[in-house]
């Protein structure tokens, strides 16, 4: 009889040695020392105004903060992993008064580590970058798509850019596309940097070191809207939809096979057949693309000059970074340098190059991250493009967009919040082309 009692004793012993062997996760305490990246600014612009949060990824909890002295001390928090941000905005007459340089709106100053893995007490250095405020913002990205049976799937996907100035602009030359970055955190063939994304300073026949990171990004794929400099004119706070495919996908419509494709719940997704502009793969040679890529005769298609797939199909789970620059000439455009990805191999003769984009040139961008905290990948975008990023809660398929802040209605003109962190500057919304948030 006794037999009977001596396994489960001796696993009870054995489950008790295991656990207390199991090391104690005890608090760490978090130093955030803040400056500027420009050392000139240092003891000119104030700092203790600034606003730093702290979120807890596991348990969602954000705290914020203010510093003093320009630094803060967080004690006891939990081991985990973190997203760290701060921003300050300085009014422009402070601005223009310290640095000598005008400028028609206060500038925000922005650093983050996303996903920071704090496991024991640290200090770090929040150096805060200033980003570009540019007269084309972009407002409105629907990547998710809508219902894979009841909706139109990825066919009504759709980009928007606003004019955020008190002026007319021209669309013409205007170059949009996403930036090529690590898309898996479960492959490990290619060379990374220490925060985890590519090493672009590895890619094969690369001259430059870590600049290759710093000063430029990577163009996954790239669009021009044509025109011959003032032919597509945008009036201040208007903006332009640039759809995938420039159909009402509230109705069925007949493919380019001459299959119909039905909708059966009309409400889950859009009507782009009034959109601004097009992406239209059919005319690329050897491209046959997708039954739903039909050329509507009445939206202007832009011009393709980078592509991936049969379509601009956008990652509806949310891995995408997105740029818009402006160039008057097309020919400096062209003669960027294209460079394969770092990978560990030497790269096949037909390995796909991606064009290498200037910092610089980008008047906006936007980060798009998974909703699910596990599923995040380390940022694409630097704190002068992007300090943050953006997603729809419901994820891929929920009919969800990310768009701009109204930040103030001037008679009628809306002008959008760009502090360059779309963690602060963008909503969500049930997809809604030319409309605004709430």
């Amino acid at each position: 009889m006794k037999i009977r009692y001596f396994i489960p004793i001796i696993c009870l012993l054995i489950f008790s040695c295991q656990r207390d062997r199991i090391p104690k996760m005890e608090p760490v305490d978090l130093n955030l020392n803040l400056s500027y990246a420009s050392e000139e600014l240092n003891g000119k612009l104030e700092l203790n105004t600034a606003k730093v949060t702290v979120t807890n990824l596991s348990t969602k909890v954000r705290s914020t903060y203010s510093p003093q002295d320009a630094a803060v001390s967080i004690e006891n928090l939990k081991p985990g992993n973190y997203d760290i941000d701060a921003s300050i905005t300085i009014s422009k007459e402070q601005y223009t008064q310290v640095t000598g340089l005008e400028t028609a709106e206060d500038v925000t100053f922005n650093v983050s580590f996303k996903k920071y893995n704090l496991i024991r007490s640290t200090t770090l250095a929040l150096e805060l970058v200033a980003g570009t405020v540019g007269d084309f913002v972009i407002k409105q990205v629907y990547y998710a798509g809508s219902d894979q049976k009841n909706g139109a799937l990825y066919r009504d996907q759709f980009f928007e850019i606003q004019n955020n100035t008190d002026r007319i602009l021209y669309a013409d030359s205007l170059y949009f596309g996403r930036i090529y970055g690590r898309q898996s955190i479960t492959t490990d063939k290619e060379h990374y940097q220490p925060n985890g994304q590519l090493d672009w300073s590895k890619s094969e026949n690369m001259t430059m070191g870590n600049e290759a990171n710093t000063d430029y990004v990577y163009l996954r794929d790239l669009f021009m809207i044509p025109g011959d400099g003032q032919t597509y004119p945008i009036d201040p706070g208007k903006s332009i939809v640039i759809a995938q495919n420039a159909l009402n996908h509230k109705v069925p419509f007949v493919g380019n096979n001459g299959v119909e494709t039905p909708i059966r719940d009309p409400e889950l997704t859009v009507d782009l057949s009034k959109a601004t502009f097009e992406t239209y793969f059919g005319d690329i040679p050897g491209k046959k693309p997708f039954a739903s890529d039909i050329n509507n005769l009445d939206v202007p298609n832009v011009e393709v000059l980078d592509y991936v797939g049969n379509d601009w199909i956008l990652d509806n789970p949310g891995r995408d970074g997105y740029v818009i620059f402006k160039r008057s000439s097309r020919e400096e455009v062209l003669a960027l340098k294209n460079y394969v990805v770092p990978s560990l191999k030497p790269p096949a003769a037909s390995e796909k190059t991606y064009r290498q984009l200037p910092v610089s040139w980008i008047m906006d961008a936007l980060e798009i991250q998974p909703n699910t905290a596990s599923s995040r990948l380390p940022k694409k975008l630097g704190p002068s493009q992007d300090a943050g990023f953006s997603f729809v809660p419901l994820g891929a398929y929920s009919s969800q967009a990310v768009i701009r802040k109204t930040e103030r209605n001037n008679n009628g003109v809306i002008k959008l919040k760009d502090t360059n962190n779309s963690t602060e500057d963008f909503v969500f919304i049930k997809a809604n082309p030319f409309g605004f948030a709430n």
